[in-house]
């Protein structure tokens, strides 16, 4: 056995132990963060003493504890969320299949790059109306402003991330006989994987915020009120510490998102490849 080969087994703990060590780092900072957020809070809202304009912390927080045990607020949550991950399993791949015939073909690549100058720039919440108008009051209307707020950001990110892929691997590729769909999943995608995922990550908060603005409009989801919906209607019964609540559990939800699941997508791929730091 090689000097290196001995050498990997040794290495593996102290890397996984650095790497663990980084990420309760990371933790216990983003942790500080809050806590900084959450006392500044408490304070800005016992100096202006006015609950019914800025509610403490505390008061919000009892309000979504009240919320999540006896008013149904995860189940709403449940309801936004169920529609968002059907909107975004749908515009990741169509994009996927618009940027795989973008890179075989020069007309298509051409048509593509014009609609994301188009549509991109286009806030999704402003097609709201017309979707309302194309496909009634319900789930359908928020899939379709949802399948335009991801579709143009991930697929700007996934074709640049495609034209990045170095000349040496493509020419691998096409040197293995790869063509059409086994090259794009073989070679560029893996090669592209950073720029994918931060694609994921912009479509995921576009779509987010997307749905939580669209519920604030009309606000059912599945003929469930939404988490929008449920903001909404408390600020129209001024509960203004419901509003928080509400405002408070989109930030946990995105917080979780980007904190858990992009971040362990990230560490299981790119990380641990050295794509990336």
């Amino acid at each position: 056995m090689s000097d290196a080969a001995r050498a990997r087994p040794a290495n593996f703990p102290r890397l996984a132990g650095f790497l663990a060590s980084e990420a309760a780092l990371a933790f216990w900072r983003k942790a500080a963060i809050l806590v900084l957020l959450a006392v500044a809070w408490q304070a800005a809202a016992v100096w202006a003493a006015r609950p019914i304009l800025l509610p403490s912390f505390t008061q919000t927080m009892a309000a979504l504890v009240d919320g999540i045990l006896n008013e149904g607020l995860l189940r709403s949550s449940w309801a936004s969320i169920s529609v968002l991950l059907k909107g975004y399993a749908i515009a990741v791949a169509m994009a996927l299949v618009f940027v795989s015939l973008a890179v075989a073909n020069g007309f298509v690549r051409e048509a593509l790059k014009t609609l994301i100058s188009m549509f991109n720039p286009l806030p999704a919440i402003a097609i709201l109306p017309l979707a309302m108008l194309w496909f009634g009051l319900g789930e359908a209307s928020l899939l379709f402003v949802l399948v335009h707020a991801v579709l143009w950001p991930f697929a700007l990110a996934t074709l640049g991330g495609f034209d990045s892929v170095p000349e040496t691997q493509r020419l691998v590729g096409r040197n293995y006989g790869l063509r059409g769909p086994s090259y794009v999943a073989l070679i560029l995608i893996p090669a592209a994987l950073p720029s994918i995922i931060y694609g994921l990550k912009i479509g995921w908060a576009f779509a987010w915020r997307t749905l939580i603005a669209a519920e604030l409009v009309f606000g059912v989801s599945s003929r469930q009120g939404g988490l929008g919906w449920f903001i909404f209607r408390n600020r129209n019964e001024l509960f203004t510490d419901k509003v928080f609540a509400g405002l408070v559990l989109v930030i946990i939800i995105g917080l979780l998102v980007e904190s858990v699941i992009f971040r362990a997508l990230e560490a299981a791929t790119v990380r641990r490849w050295g794509m990336q730091r």
